[in-house]
């Protein structure tokens, strides 16, 4: 949870403090990340298929297959990246056609020009980092994210408010020390790993015959579907952005604090997702269905109790969190109204990403992709859209359809994970 949390510090870090300089300034990065998001859903999507994969290998002690998939699957997300880089730039000179507040695009363009480099130290650390979660390993990729993030803390306070003599780079000086901190976080990581004598066979001839085509296709059976389906979620998500975009600045920087609040409350639980995934992966590499189970019993049970936590303290703190990033009253106002609508759909966000994981672990993609396209785009949506008019809810009325979209989300993938436990794993789990 820690490790997944840290993905997303790097965000919030750059909120807080690009929050200090106004509304316009958050709403740029905030419209700048909308694009970013886009393409990390993606990387984040084929770099997860690693993981399972990575966990029945380990499960069989597979060690030549699991380590096939592996420079397979770093190889694949180095190109994936270099892709992802080259979408970012073409997408970006239509940004002004989604109907934003100029001055929140003109800021949001040098911002989006540096981090838009990072997708690909980014999507490479992740490869890496979910080779060594598929390894029960998570705390390596912990350590390096620690790090990064304590890096960029730093850098972001001397270079967007320019303090011991380093420049005054506002938007360009969060974007450059987030760029620096992924390179650092993916360097540490791959020392981390080298270090380690378990995974020296490994890295063994990793840069001989780099592309294998049956573990490739087996990367991508699993990692397209993944890709799509953190692609329709992270866009569901975005579309928010864009919508309240349309209301107005204060509008925009309200969604962005609570988008990022309920991402850090997300990334807490896609934790226990990921580790659905490698547990999942593993007793179906040894064949133990009925403790494969048992087990997401547990992890369901624990984000029950994890997510009612959040639940409380989000609504508890609702006109407190805002303060954080800002002091404008009209966006302290927007994002408290946004908040509690956050604080309740902490339950489905945690139960859809978990089952998720699970069916992932499972190697089931293909079903749950569908699932997630009809709950975010045909349900929540169509919503989102009309209640988060101007002459309606407004964003409020955009967050209550992402909640619907969450709700539905997380009901369908039940059914189809008991659809699969009870139909081709013959158990009775009444």
């Amino acid at each position: 949870m820690i490790g997944q949390v840290g993905q997303i510090l790097v965000g919030l870090v750059d909120n807080i403090m690009v929050g200090k300089l106004g509304a316009a300034s958050l709403a740029a990065v905030s419209l700048a990340n909308a694009l970013f998001a886009i393409a990390i859903s993606l990387s984040i999507g084929f770099a997860l298929s690693i993981t399972p994969l990575i966990a029945e290998s380990d499960g069989k002690k597979d060690v030549k297959g699991g380590a096939n998939i592996f420079k397979n699957g770093v190889w694949l997300c180095v190109v994936i990246g270099l892709l992802l880089y080259g979408l970012i730039k073409g997408i970006q000179p239509f940004l002004g056609y989604f109907n934003q507040p100029e001055e929140v695009v003109s800021l949001s363009i040098p911002y989006l020009n540096i981090i838009a480099i990072s997708i690909i130290p980014f999507t490479i650390f992740m490869a890496f980092k979910q080779f060594s979660d598929g390894m029960s390993a998570t705390r390596y990729a912990m350590i390096a994210t620690v790090i990064g993030n304590a890096i960029n803390v730093i850098l972001n306070y001397l270079l967007i408010y320019g303090k011991f003599g380093f420049p005054r780079l506002e938007l360009e000086g969060a974007a450059i020390g987030t760029l620096i901190s992924r390179v650092l976080m993916l360097i540490l990581l791959i020392f981390i790993l080298k270090a380690k004598q378990e995974y020296v066979p490994y890295f063994k001839n990793f840069f001989k015959r780099i592309f294998d085509g049956k573990a490739l296709s087996r990367i991508l059976t699993l990692g397209f579907p993944v890709g799509l389906q953190m692609l329709f979620e992270f866009g569901f998500f975005s579309s928010s952005i864009i919508l309240s975009g349309n209301l107005g600045t204060e509008d925009q920087a309200a969604n962005q604090i609570a988008l990022n609040l309920a991402s850090m409350a997300f990334m807490i639980a896609i934790g226990l997702g990921v580790t659905a995934t490698i547990r999942a992966g593993n007793q179906l590499g040894k064949g133990q269905f009925k403790e494969l189970v048992r087990i997401v019993r547990s992890i369901l049970f624990l984000v029950l109790i994890l997510e009612l936590v959040l639940a409380i303290f989000f609504v508890t703190t609702t006109d407190i969190l805002p303060l954080i990033y800002i002091d404008n009253p009209k966006v302290i106002s927007i994002a408290s109204q946004l908040l509690f609508v956050v604080a309740w759909f902490q339950l489905s966000d945690g139960f859809q990403v978990t089952l998720l994981g699970t069916l992932r672990g499972m190697q089931d993609v293909n079903v749950p992709t569908v699932i997630v396209f009809v709950a975010y785009w045909c349900i929540g949506f169509p919503i989102a859209y009309n209640l988060g008019q101007a002459d309606s809810l407004s964003a409020l009325g955009i967050w209550i359809g992402l909640f619907t979209g969450l709700v539905a989300s997380s009901v369908l993938l039940f059914v189809r994970y008991r659809y699969l436990v009870v139909k081709y794993l013959r158990l009775d789990v009444s």
